[in-house]
């Protein structure tokens, strides 16, 4: 018998992305990191972003509020969506950061309890609850 037991994969703590810049731009990013003003390209535009999003803070909160959205990371158990089935209710998902679909929910039972899917983020979840959830991920 092994003693050996595997962990849960580690999930990533950020999404990456791809931007297109014009060379200008770009030229004055490198002047400034070479100046050490920042310690590569992405510490620079990681920067310029969090100052965007702090700068239009207010307008953030209170949208999340008028959409009655979630915000931060919001984790849905193979038990969560067991008890709202066996309610009868329907889970109407909303959450501005990251929503994670646990890996032992059938598509089967997600379908029978997620009705909507709105995430400004990303959304975590196998390929199979995708999938069957393909219609109602806005």
């Amino acid at each position: 018998m092994s003693n050996v037991r595997q962990l849960r994969d580690k999930q990533p703590e950020n999404e990456k992305i791809t931007i297109n810049l014009g060379f200008v731009d770009l030229g004055r990013i490198d002047l400034l990191v070479q100046e050490g003003f920042y310690s590569n390209r992405s510490d620079f535009i990681r920067t310029a972003i969090r100052n965007q999003i702090e700068a239009q803070g207010d307008v953030v909160r209170q949208t999340v509020e008028r959409h009655t959205m979630e915000l931060g990371l919001r984790d849905y158990s193979r038990a969560d969506l067991e008890a709202l089935r066996d309610a009868g209710e329907v889970l109407h998902v909303k959450v501005v950061g990251l929503a994670r679909i646990a890996d032992d929910v059938t598509p089967e039972l997600a379908r029978q309890t997620i009705g909507s899917i709105t995430v400004l983020g990303a959304l975590q979840a196998s390929n199979d609850v995708k999938t069957a959830l393909a219609d109602r991920i806005r």
